[in-house]
């Protein structure tokens, strides 16, 4: 925990409670926290026992009990939990906030996931500055915000963003949110909820960085106010200038690390498909069976990340075939391998997390997207950035054929093209360490950012 000690200001952050949005928020903490700002993370009670026991640079707070009101199994399934989460989850935030507020440290700032609006709300009545945190990328909230302009039948405020050449967006099947009555999904109907009090935000910020996204961040920032604060990936990754910060603090699953280690320290240089979906997308087991066909054909050595709810559906002799040449495993130090100078190409979901993460370390992508974002970021990353590829899935099921697969590892890791790629992705590489650096574009934002909470209040 932290110690005692003046501070410039004090920001509590409320971030969602999935792993893909709770350590970009921490990451972003941890800058602020190194830049002398009293950082408070106010989240639900089981993902607040884990940060308590990773925290150093800042306090953990508790705002929603999922183990005695219910979780995302609890009553109403998914959308019962919000709704609890959103109810109770506001009434403590306040609480909390009022509390700090007659302390020697009052709350300066509040910030809150894009997902959960109910907490700009709670700034609002205090008022306090919020920001809104966005966990996707600029391009997928700039292709998104029209059609919230369309529901809340509204102008879109300047000529519409639109990203050149991209696929029809897919919604995935996740949790129910209720029937599908209307123009969008009720999925479709929830993200956009994000937009509902956006407009009003002191900031919004984004885990991008400037150089990776000019054109879209250009036309949000004419909409509301902007900030690039990423990568958020830990700094003994890039500039190495917050001494604490060497890894995410949340794992929802427990990394075999040194199995994955000592078997990569034995591979040459630039040798290994990393395979990786995230910790939310699941396959297919006929899918799962195509990738393990294509693996155990051609000649690549691979790490195989096979989430533990997924491993069931690996064929049966999956990992004894593939012994000499293959390691399956149910989760991995996805930091540390994406670092490792033997890893070659990321055959990657390319949420986008993951997406940063791989633009971060240089790493080649070959780019299988499920659903939304995803296929927003998979064509940055093929049409855009150009360091990968992305394989063409079968329109009608989205379905990815071994052939495919094949086809897209190899055009990565071997000829002409790969050897374009893998220069576009040192190139890329640079611009996020020298984004995070001192006076990179994400430094200065964050900088900027902490003068103005430092100000004494009127």
């Amino acid at each position: 925990m932290e110690t005692d000690k003046s501070y410039g200001a004090h920001v509590v952050l409320v971030p969602y409670h999935g792993q893909g949005h709770i350590n970009p928020m921490v990451q972003f903490a941890k800058r602020l926290a190194s830049k002398g700002i009293k950082i408070t993370i106010a989240t639900i009670s089981s993902k607040a026992q884990i940060l308590s026991q990773a925290s150093g640079s800042f306090t953990v707070a508790t705002i929603y009990d999922d183990d005695t009101e219910g979780g995302v199994a609890g009553p109403g399934g998914f959308r019962g939990f919000l709704d609890r989460f959103e109810a109770i989850g506001s009434k403590n935030l306040i609480e909390l906030i009022e509390k700090h507020n007659v302390s020697e440290h009052p709350v300066r700032c509040l910030v809150h996931d894009a997902d959960m609006m109910w907490a700009s709300t709670v700034a609002a009545k205090l008022k306090i500055p919020r920001a809104a945190f966005f966990t996707q990328s600029c391009a997928a909230i700039g292709t998104y915000y029209p059609m919230h302009c369309d529901i809340a039948g509204k102008e879109v405020p300047l000529p519409a963003f639109t990203v050149s050449g991209l696929p029809k967006l897919r919604t995935p099947h996740l949790p129910s949110l209720g029937s599908d009555t209307g123009r969008y999904s009720p999925l479709m109907m929830h993200i956009l909820r994000q937009f509902d009090s956006i407009d009003s935000a002191d900031w919004v910020l984004f885990n991008s960085f400037d150089k990776l996204e000019e054109e879209v961040i250009r036309w949000l920032s004419r909409v509301w106010r902007v900030r690039t604060i990423g990568p958020t990936v830990p700094s003994a990754y890039l500039d190495k200038r917050v001494e604490t910060d060497v890894d995410y603090v949340f794992n929802i699953h427990n990394p075999k690390t040194d199995t994955c280690l000592n078997w990569l320290n034995k591979q040459k240089m630039g040798s290994v498909v990393y395979i990786s979906y995230g910790s939310v997308t699941t396959l297919s087991v006929e899918q799962i069976a195509e990738i393990a066909e294509t693996l155990r054909r051609n000649s690549y050595n691979f790490l195989w990340v096979v989430k533990p709810s997924e491993e069931s559906k690996l064929p049966s002799n999956c990992r004894e075939e593939n012994s000499d040449k293959g390691l399956v495993v149910t989760w991995c130090p996805q930091l540390e391998v994406l670092a490792h100078d033997s890893v070659g190409c990321f055959v990657s979901h390319c949420g986008w997390n993951s997406t940063m993460e791989a633009i971060s370390f240089g790493v080649p992508v070959v780019a299988i997207p499920q659903f939304l974002d995803q296929i927003i970021n998979a064509h940055l990353v093929e049409h855009v950035w150009r360091v990968g590829v992305v394989c063409k899935a079968d329109e009608s099921n989205g379905f990815i054929c071994g052939e495919e697969l094949e086809r897209s590892i190899k055009e990565v890791m071997n000829g002409s093209k790969g050897e374009e790629i893998r220069k576009n992705a040192r190139y890329w590489k640079e611009l996020a360490k020298e984004a995070v650096s001192e006076n990179g574009s994400s430094d200065k934002c964050i900088d900027e950012m902490v003068v103005e909470l430092v100000k004494p209040l009127c």
